[in-house]
């Protein structure tokens, strides 16, 4: 696996997410073990291997063994179709670097294709496009999956809740602001998880904001997006507030010498203690969750879900969707229409809830979401 290793650490050097360089991993691994199973070599590969190798990544059959009965698929479409684009794209790389293989995986089209025309599509169209010869026919992409606002507020009740009598939080205040925040601000787990407390700039008179910044960090998890601010609710804010004096009352402050400097989510009942919180810490909690509240949350509902709720009250409450794309740190408001489009033709989801009551309190203004950036 040589040229697998080679191609991955390629993409290391480019910095590409730890996610997507362990996901390639899995492909190429699955395509080397193909390649060995039916004893082929990878820089002799013709279209009809590739042909077999779907058909493999189906059924799992082996060499000369045809299956009579009906199984279903070890893999989505869409995960075939991503282990088949992780295996062209390693392909690309080393033709690029001159070893002569996997050239006829590919040819020029003159035709374009779909509604959106990027700027330069005349440009594209007079060279031509390079296409994958071999393609895993995807099934169309449905709504994403959210969260109503009822949903939203019973996971945070259900991690601490605030108790009128005593005054105080009771429960994980850590656990409530994590979601919270994913849900007034949409940003990705990862990039929750990455946040340190120099980014989050509390309101002094003016508006409160968290700083989303590209970092190194020891889980891996990264701002996908590269830099941008997001401004959030002077209720987010005061739990944030909350949260960090519970920190300094356990001694996190006096566990480092730049509490500025530590992320802000971090262990507080598991070994190491105050050390950033792992990404499947959080699985593990919304899996505990799922149990707590089972019947009254989807049962399949995950972090990204709060990404994609947030997403859908913006634009349900009438946000201009050039401002719900900055706000999301896409790339072009094209990336938010994509899966977003139905959300403003859709009256049943409109009547599913006060949506402008559910965002009125977040700092979503035009003039301000105008400095937002997206690392773009």
């Amino acid at each position: 696996m040589v040229p697998a290793e080679e191609y991955l650490e390629y993409l290391r050097a480019q910095q590409v997410s730890p996610n997507t360089v362990k996901s390639y991993a899995r492909a190429l691994a699955l395509w080397w073990q193909f390649l060995e199973l039916f004893g082929l070599v990878w820089d002799a590969v013709t279209l009809e291997n590739f042909g077999a190798f779907l058909t493999w990544l189906r059924t799992g059959d082996e060499p000369g063994v045809v299956s009579i009965e009906r199984r279903g698929a070890r893999f989505a479409e869409s995960t075939i179709s991503a282990r088949l684009g992780a295996v062209l794209s390693c392909y690309d790389y080393h033709v690029l670097n001159g070893v002569d293989v996997g050239r006829d995986l590919h040819r020029i089209t003159h035709r374009g294709g779909g509604r959106y025309k990027p700027l330069l599509e005349h440009v594209a169209r007079r060279k031509g496009r390079r296409q994958a010869v071999i393609r895993v026919r995807r099934p169309g992409r449905g709504a994403p999956p959210i969260l109503t606002p009822e949903q939203i507020e019973r996971i945070c009740e259900a991690c601490a809740s605030w108790d009128p009598d005593t005054r105080e939080w009771r429960g994980s205040v850590r656990n409530r602001l994590l979601w919270m925040l994913l849900a007034e601000t949409g940003v990705r787990l990862g990039e929750a998880l990455g946040l340190q407390h120099r980014d989050w700039h509390t309101g002094c008179g003016d508006t409160p904001y968290v700083e989303v910044v590209a970092r190194d960090h020891p889980h891996e998890v990264r701002a996908k997006s590269g830099y941008r601010r997001v401004y959030v609710s002077d209720e987010l804010d005061r739990l944030y507030g909350e949260y960090v004096w519970r920190l300094c009352e356990v001694g996190a402050d006096l566990a480092t010498d730049d509490f500025d400097g530590t992320c802000v989510f971090v262990n507080l009942d598991r070994e190491p203690r105050f050390a950033p919180w792992r990404p499947e810490s959080v699985y593990d909690l919304v899996d505990r969750l799922r149990r707590e509240l089972s019947g009254q949350v989807p049962q399949a509902w995950s972090p990204h879900w709060m990404r994609h709720s947030h997403a859908t009250a913006l634009l349900l409450s009438g946000v201009p969707v050039h401002v719900v794309s900055r706000r999301l740190g896409h790339v072009d408001v094209q990336t938010t229409l994509n899966p977003y489009a139905h959300v403003s033709e859709d009256a049943e989801m409109r009547a599913a809830a006060d949506w402008k009551a559910v965002t009125a309190g977040w700092r979503v203004d035009a003039h301000r979401d105008e400095r937002i950036g997206s690392g773009s």
